[in-house]
């Protein structure tokens, strides 16, 4: 309402717009009555329809995060299962590789002492054999000197049968005196 049209009403002058003529209220009863039944029958489906096709998207986002929340949760199992199958395997392999380390120091260490004994070996053969050189060249060495005692004590040359025979009697008598 615009305000001279109060002053106009209030001085008396005029229609008062406080109190309508009937024709004016009826006429206003039925425009707002075409205009809620016109809002009731085209506006208000596409209005609810709006609404429900808001509702189906938002409970459908819902029902996506829901199933995305889902596949998260299960991918992340599978993730911690395959990671523990990981270090499952990893351990298994350290395992093996320590258990095969081990194996290959123990054939090395088994290899190296048989090494070791067939030297000790060979060299106590060697050993022995140089021994029995030397004993035999010592022995050898007394009987030349024996026949050679001998002949300056007999003034005589001894035959090869006699020096045989001193031979083996100096030899009887070094082993039975134990050199």
């Amino acid at each position: 309402m615009s305000l001279p049209l109060l002053f106009a009403a209030a001085a008396g002058d005029g229609p008062n717009p406080m109190n309508p003529e009937p024709w004016v209220a009826g006429t206003a009863v039925v425009v707002w009555l075409i205009a809620l039944a016109i809002l009731i029958l085209k506006v208000w489906p596409v209005i609810t329809k709006g609404l429900d096709e808001r509702n189906d998207k938002i409970l459908g986002e819902i029902k996506a995060a829901e199933d995305a929340r889902s596949q998260a949760k299960q991918a992340l199992a599978e993730y911690e299962k395959s990671l523990a199958d990981a270090r499952e395997e990893a351990n298994r392999t350290i395992t093996e590789a320590r258990a095969e380390a081990q194996r290959v120091a123990d054939e090395m260490k088994a290899a190296n002492e048989r090494d070791l004994a067939e030297r000790m070996a060979r060299a106590k053969s060697d050993i022995e054999a140089a021994k029995k050189a030397a004993v035999a060249d010592i022995h050898d060495q007394a009987s030349e000197l024996a026949s050679a005692v001998a002949a300056k004590i007999l003034q005589r040359e001894i035959n090869a049968a006699d020096q045989s025979r001193l031979v083996e009697e100096s030899i009887r008598e070094l082993d039975a005196a134990g050199v």
